[in-house]
């Protein structure tokens, strides 16, 4: 006897996945527009044309609907150091590449998406979670590099790694921590130059 096919049960609307893609990609306009503090999850609910309670059942707060939003952008640059990194053929120019990346990344963050840069400057004053990834994984690039120059003669070996790549990621900070950017942005490319350089000189053999 053949056992009768049943079809799927007809959806019922959008998946939760959906409607948390949906809030994000509104909140994401709406605090482009008016900021991320000047918002509430009232305005949301009111943009969107959802129950503030319907919101609710997806994020429980603001906060955890700007997170999704600075982990999107932070992962965006991350994504652009990596491929300014990736087909560079010495430790050094890796290192050059990474810090210029990283200072174009947050800059241009800073000048052409204003409002979402506050997001990112909030998250860094706590830190949001995602900004602590963002530090560990730039903090992991800096060490590899370094131990690939180490590795190829073009930096010395001397001073333990972690301390290496920890005093390196603290002289990089101030031009890639999105709160610390916003003070330093006068003359910044030309202090990243001379950072660099002076970095690149430290690790000479």
């Amino acid at each position: 006897m053949n056992t009768p096919i049943t079809s799927a049960p007809p959806s019922r609307g959008p998946s939760e996945h959906e409607v948390r893609a949906q809030i994000v990609e509104a909140a994401t306009e709406y605090f482009s527009r008016y900021g991320y503090e000047k918002t509430t999850v009232s305005d949301l609910a009111k943009e969107i044309g959802f129950s503030k309670a319907y919101i609710y059942k997806f994020f429980d707060s603001k906060q955890a609907i700007g997170e999704v939003i600075c982990a999107n952008r932070l992962a965006a640059i991350i994504t652009t150091v990596n491929d300014a990194v990736e087909d560079a053929h010495s430790a050094t120019e890796k290192f050059r590449r990474m810090f210029k990346a990283l200072l174009a990344s947050g800059s241009q963050l800073f000048f052409q998406d204003r409002k979402l840069y506050d997001i990112a400057a909030v998250a860094a004053a706590s830190p949001w979670p995602s900004v602590r990834g963002y530090e560990e994984r730039i903090r992991q690039l800096v060490s590899e590099i370094v131990l690939l120059g180490r590795e190829t003669g073009e930096f010395e070996r001397k001073t333990p790694l972690d301390e290496a790549a920890n005093a390196i990621f603290l002289v990089m900070k101030p031009y890639f921590n999105p709160l610390l950017l916003q003070y330093n942005l006068d003359g910044a490319e030309e202090a990243a130059l001379q950072l660099a350089g002076l970095v690149l000189r430290s690790l000479a053999p």
